[in-house]
């Protein structure tokens, strides 16, 4: 009789229901967990999608269970303060009060807590995977176990840079108090943890000036080059940015596009298109549309037909971190894109190769303008992001190795435990002796 070979078991974390893979965490979570799904049996407890999630799928959880339920045994639970304005006061309350980094209190459950405590009593698992530090709250319960946390960027430092852009003093002093209490937080957890994994070199180099003793690997944001492809019969026609107008950093790259590059733009043609693709309040959709007659969309499902039927697409960020997953989409389109050198960062983009890179306002103008006039140019840097995304950002490419990066930490976690065992054992033996 042949023995069947036991698969690893991986217990998975995630701050938010990765399904449908629709904006930047879920689309990369949504793939991390399909692929280690190829080499691990996974269990998964995640939270509901936030209130600025969007709408319709995003909300059906009997949807989002049922397709994950493809590669994992899914369990989701609701954010307490979701359901409660009391709670969400009371969330920020204590976090000024008593010092801890808010994210703490935001994604405190008792019925995710007694789970996972179940889960912990009664499955053999192999390693955890939490999906950023937001779940650090949990961590003093995996003890004994290897933990690979997912960072999509480092928080501490994203923090900052919004306090950086923010006008209001009071929104400034707190987002700074918030970006020192993570940056104390991460300088707590990422040297205990037996991977952090970082989604460009650079979130990887500034993690480890914070935390050097942290053991930190690269598994970059990728894109479905099979989903995302180039429509080789429709050039477009004006300029699009993918990303909505909800979830900061985006409203902030919104106004910074509407004031300080836009005027710039309808100087020069004052008919130039601009659609900005995805989630947006109905009143924030009038007020864009009559004050500077940019089409916001709203949530749309498949975002690729608006996507494809613009000439260029633009990326004007100042702030945020990690890496965009809206420049990786573009690039598997083939789309000429103008982006910040923030917009664009840990990213292998080389201006004039892959993209045009643009932090002057007038500057972002003038290049927008060179694209919609260019056709050969929108090519050529349209074919140069289709072969970078293939080359270095297909997830099947990722995939290949992100599974041994697991895997070597579970061994190497396994042969510090048995070294460790084997010292305390010999130091207990009776009679041991040094000479």
């Amino acid at each position: 009789m042949t023995d069947t070979i036991r698969r690893p078991r991986l217990l998975f974390l995630c701050h938010t229901l990765p399904y449908p893979p629709d904006g930047g965490p879920w689309i990369r979570t949504y793939h991390v967990l399909r692929l280690l799904a190829r080499t691990f049996d996974v269990t998964a407890l995640c939270f509901e999608r936030a209130a600025t999630a969007g709408s319709g799928a995003a909300w059906d959880l009997a949807a989002g269970e049922s397709a994950l339920g493809r590669f994992a045994a899914v369990e989701v639970f609701p954010i307490p303060q979701r359901h409660s304005r009391v709670r969400w006061v009371w969330d920020h309350l204590r976090s000024a009060l008593l010092g801890r980094v808010y994210t703490t209190y935001l994604y405190r459950s008792r019925a995710f807590q007694r789970r996972l405590n179940e889960l912990l009593r009664s499955g053999s698992f192999d390693a955890v995977h939490i999906d950023s530090l937001d779940l650090s709250g949990y961590l003093p319960a995996l003890k004994g176990l290897p933990i690979v946390c997912v960072h999509h960027d480092v928080q501490s430092a994203l923090l900052g840079r919004r306090a950086g852009v923010e006008k209001n003093f009071w929104r400034r002093a707190y987002l700074r108090y918030q970006s020192a209490l993570m940056k104390r937080q991460e300088k707590y957890w990422c040297g205990r943890i037996a991977l952090n994994v970082m989604v460009s070199e650079a979130d990887g180099a500034v993690l480890n000036r914070l935390v050097p003793e942290a053991r930190v690997t690269v598994v970059p944001n990728g894109v479905d080059v099979d989903e995302f492809c180039p429509d080789t019969n429709a050039m477009g026609d004006g300029i699009a940015f993918a990303g909505g107008a909800v979830a900061f950093p985006n409203p902030d790259a919104l106004a910074f596009f509407c004031d300080e590059i836009l005027p710039h733009l309808r100087q020069a043609d004052a008919d130039i298109k601009v659609r900005w693709i995805g989630r947006a309040s109905p009143e924030q959709q009038t007020y864009h549309r009559e004050k500077y007659g940019v089409e916001l969309t709203g949530y749309v499902e498949d975002v690729r037909p608006l996507m494809g039927a613009a000439a260029c697409h633009i990326v004007p960020l100042r702030a945020g971190g990690g890496t965009r997953l809206k420049i990786l989409n573009s690039w598997a389109m083939g789309k000429a894109i103008v982006s910040t050198s923030i917009g664009c960062e840990g990213l292998e983009g080389i201006d004039g190769v892959n993209l045009l890179i643009r932090d002057d306002p007038k500057e972002f103008a003038d290049a927008i303008l060179l694209l919609l006039r260019d056709i050969a140019l929108r090519r050529r840097l349209g074919a140069g992001g289709r072969a970078t995304a293939e080359r270095l950002y297909s997830w099947e490419v990722i995939g290949q190795t992100m599974a041994e990066r697991y895997q070597a930490a579970i061994a190497e976690h396994a042969a510090s435990s048995n070294s460790t065992e084997l010292t305390r054992t010999i130091r207990r033996e009776p009679g041991f002796s040094h000479q």
